[in-house]
């Protein structure tokens, strides 16, 4: 066993109590004040109307994306007719019919799996960039620190919708969902490594990094056990909005003719087809500009009381 072996199974025995039959003070005090955070956050967004119409709105949209067939009443979205086309919605179609005399209302429902499976795809792609981007600058600092930050400048640079737009005009990743999401995600993680980046430096000056470096723990799992858990809340936040910017890129770079192509279902490419229709069929652009509207909104409203409930600032 090396050294280094020993030491982080010394600071495993201290933390669970096996040395000197108590836990560890720094440990205790760290897992109270997370405690603490959560249920003072719960409590919080308990109160928060936001909380629970973006919560209800996220659960209707999920549902909607995990069984298109019960909220399409069991129509299939490719079934469709010419003699329909374009009709506009009835009692017995809400929707109406697209120009292809398909069923609206099926493929508006069966769109929203699509949009929603690029926005969670390309937020986890952020995730995984900007968090482990973040850490590293964050905690070993200095030259690594900066190197790192001045790529992320780089990648500022670029807009989010521009910079996916031209990676997807290369052809080189496809125009499939999960060549968007990529696209989207590699112009999209540079404000988590950021906030990341922040909470480390903020967090690994504390008293329990302290003590868990005196008791001889490893860089890594300094920063994987102590300092990453303690500087999640934020991203958390980040996170939930950006589900919702993403899902609106994407559908802009559906529409420009950039994203997802035919065969594919998507609000996008639905928005793009009706748009030339709006004056005699509106409800081409309408209905799946509405979903579309209340998913981002459902995301963003999360976010924001996740964010109000998280900050000390604004409970006190």
């Amino acid at each position: 066993m090396t050294d280094q072996q020993q030491a982080d199974l010394r600071h495993d025995e201290v933390e669970a109590g096996t040395t000197t039959g108590l836990a560890s003070p720094s440990v205790d005090a760290t897992d109270a004040r997370q405690n603490s955070l959560w249920s003072d956050a719960w409590k919080d967004l308990k109160r928060n109307p936001l909380f629970w119409i973006g919560g209800l709105l996220m659960l209707v949209f999920l549902a909607m994306a995990l069984l298109p067939q019960v909220f399409a009443r069991g129509v299939d979205p490719r079934e469709c007719s010419l003699s329909n086309s374009q009709q506009k919605p009835s009692a017995g179609h809400w929707f109406g019919f697209d120009q292809q005399g398909c069923d609206y209302l099926a493929n508006v429902v069966y769109g929203a799996r699509n949009s929603l499976i690029i926005g969670v795809l390309a937020v986890l792609v952020v995730l995984l960039l900007g968090v482990v981007v973040g850490a590293i600058a964050g905690f070993y600092g200095g030259l690594t620190d900066s190197l790192l930050s001045r790529i992320t400048d780089i990648f500022y640079a670029l807009p989010l919708v521009l910079g996916a737009l031209v990676v997807l005009r290369t052809g080189t990743l496809g125009r499939g969902v999960t060549a968007v999401a990529i696209a989207l995600a590699l112009f999209g993680w540079m404000t988590a490594m950021r906030l990341v980046r922040s909470q480390v430096i903020a967090v690994k000056s504390s008293d329990y990094v302290a003590a868990a470096r005196a008791m001889g723990a490893s860089n890594g799992r300094i920063l994987v056990r102590h300092i990453l858990p303690n500087a999640i809340a934020p991203v958390l936040v980040y996170t939930t909005i950006t589900i919702g910017v993403l899902i609106a890129a994407e559908a802009t770079l559906t529409f420009l003719g950039v994203g997802l192509q035919r065969p594919a279902i998507s609000w996008g490419l639905q928005i793009e087809a009706g748009q030339s229709l709006l004056r005699t069929a509106p409800h081409l652009v309408l209905f799946p500009s509405i979903v579309l509207t209340l998913t981002v909104m459902a995301f963003i409203m999360m976010g924001d009381a996740l964010r109000d409930a998280l900050d000390p600032r604004q409970r006190a």
